[in-house]
């Protein structure tokens, strides 16, 4: 997989290029706790592109888009940072092709932060044919079967490439349940594989790299995952490898397990969670960051996350129901439109009833993050969480009749 005289020149000529970019500002990342309660906090990270309040949600935009959304909508529901996938973009339009383009922020007009995962996890779950060693996986795209080599060099590069602000170390993600011996492989070449997404990372002021705990569900072996990490002396960490597949107990014992032996003065990104409740009860455990696709894949196939709880948009019994989604909505899709409105779109599958209803949950889902922002200030985050819960469980009840 070596690549010819001018592929490796064009690169350089790339690099060279964004090297050449001066900072927008003289402004370095920072990650500053201003409340606490409990194990909860919030805070905010400061970059160049903007701050990030914590804790955060992070729209998914896997290729360049949040699906369904405008950029500028996506901003006004109160998004900070937009969440990239490397995977997706080195296979289309290219990550030389994106530097070429000025950036994935240019390219896809978002001005504030990007995060950029790995790669990893899609090269594990998406792409056929893939050989794993020492020096990174071997695979081909799942786009069209080209032959593809993804180093922690390469990642990392890619990464830089697209223009991110916070980039992921590449990693292995073993999927739960898993035999010990595979858990414990994947996680000890995931911390030589942050070694060397470290050194390729360098210095680059007002952008971090994190690194990714894994483990599986072995607390002794999550435990010396954050350890070796925390040694790294990194921006941020993530903790990977969960939400596929384990119960929601799992996930929230490793959690558990992992938080005491992170810097309290990093922040803790939990990547790929999750539903409403999974958010409140992991920011509770002190988690600062989350990213998922469930809001917008839900929106896209009928369901809207409210405050009232699920609702199914598909359910016959919406057909003639005039109400909104949530009549006390900011969002224009949650309170504009009758669920009758909403049903007949998605039973016809009409276009725009995938928008409003990604609209909605990312509306809910950013209500959702403020709500608990403001409560862990205020001291009261178990009575907002209670409080939240309470509402769905009243939902249902009147739904059941």
């Amino acid at each position: 997989m070596t690549e010819g005289p001018v592929e490796e020149k064009e690169r350089g000529a790339i690099r060279k290029h964004l090297e050449a970019v001066p900072a927008m500002s003289d402004t370095d990342f920072a990650f500053a706790v201003h409340a606490t309660d409990g194990q909860a906090r919030t805070g905010a990270i400061t970059m160049p592109r903007g701050k990030i309040r914590t804790p955060a949600f992070m729209p998914v935009g896997t290729a360049g888009t949040v699906k369904a959304m405008y950029a500028s909508q996506v901003r006004d529901l109160g998004a900070d940072v937009v969440l990239g996938n490397t995977y997706h973009l080195m296979l289309r339009p290219g990550a030389e092709r994106m530097a070429r383009l000025g950036g994935l922020h240019r390219f896809m007009r978002w001005d504030g932060p990007i995060l950029t995962d790995s790669g990893g996890f899609q090269v594990m779950s998406l792409s056929a044919l893939r050989k794993l060693d020492e020096q990174g996986v071997t695979f081909r795209s799942h786009v069209d079967g080209t032959a593809h080599h993804m180093s922690p060099e390469r990642s990392i590069e890619i990464q830089g490439l697209l223009g991110s602000d916070i980039q992921m170390q590449l990693d292995e993600c073993v999927r739960l349940p898993a035999e010990r011996e595979a858990i414990e492989k994947a996680m000890r070449l995931s911390l030589r594989w942050a070694e060397r997404c470290r050194t390729a990372f360098g210095e680059q002021p007002g952008k971090a790299m994190f690194g990714i705990v894994q483990g599986g569900d072995v607390p002794e072996l999550r435990i010396e995952s954050a350890r070796a990490l925390a040694d790294l002396d990194l921006k941020g960490y993530a903790i990977g490898g969960l939400a596929v597949g384990e119960p929601q107990a799992v996930m929230l014992a490793m959690i558990e397990t992992v938080e005491p032996h992170l810097p309290s003065t990093k922040p803790r990104y939990l990547m790929g969670v999750g539903t409403p409740d999974d958010l409140m009860r992991s920011v509770a455990r002190g988690i600062d960051m989350f990213d998922c696709v469930m809001p917008t894949r839900a929106g896209r196939h009928g369901l809207a996350y409210t405050r009232h709880g699920r609702i199914n948009l598909r359910n016959a019994r919406h057909a003639e129901d005039t109400r909104p989604l949530d009549e006390a909505s900011a969002c224009e899709a949650s309170r504009a439109y009758s669920r009758a409105y909403l049903h007949h779109l998605v039973r016809s599958d009409e276009i725009l009833g995938m928008m409003l209803l990604t609209w909605n949950n990312l509306a809910y889902y950013q209500d959702l993050m403020a709500g608990m922002r403001v409560a862990i200030t205020e001291g009261r985050l178990d009575a907002f969480c209670e409080e939240t819960r309470a509402g769905w469980a009243r939902a249902e009840r009147d739904a059941a009749g």
